[in-house]
């Protein structure tokens, strides 16, 4: 399977190089290239989703954001924090060819034990889960949409 297929997003202009018989993607965030992988192609174009479509700041995003879950390290994929710097969102990125099911979200649930985040999402690149969730009642609200407003 080509790492470089059509996503449900924008077009993102990555900036590609080939090195060695592989491609490599430089990541606006993290400031270096990175290897292309299925993950890492809908990861950026979810990048650039996030900062020219919702206008969140480059600066309010953590790519690869270590955190700690149940004594071991773990890296949530995105997280967006507010003007304060606390994180409001995890985005859980995961290559075309993986399903966005039940495992998906419990991993992204034991990410937000930690963060106590307000939104969630959940994208393979060409499905794409956004939902809420109310910190009082632990329930989750399905969206249609993001909104920078949100984040702010």
């Amino acid at each position: 399977m080509s790492v470089i297929q059509a996503l449900n997003l924008p077009l993102a202009q990555l900036k590609l190089k080939k090195r060695n018989s592989e491609l490599y993607v430089w990541c606006i965030i993290r400031k270096k290239q990175l290897l292309l992988t299925p993950e890492e192609w809908v990861r950026q174009h979810f990048i650039h989703f996030l900062t020219a479509t919702i206008q969140i700041p480059i600066e309010r995003i953590a790519s690869e954001y270590g955190i700690t879950v149940n004594n071991l390290t773990r890296r949530c994929d995105l997280v967006v924090f507010n003007k304060e710097g606390n994180p409001k969102m995890i985005v859980e990125c995961k290559a075309t060819s993986v399903a966005i099911n039940q495992e998906v979200f419990y991993q992204i649930a034991q990410y937000n034990r930690q963060l106590q985040v307000n939104y969630l999402v959940l994208t393979n690149g060409l499905e794409h889960f956004f939902a809420k969730i109310d910190a009082d009642s632990n329930q989750l609200t399905p969206l249609t949409e993001l909104k920078k407003e949100w984040f702010d």
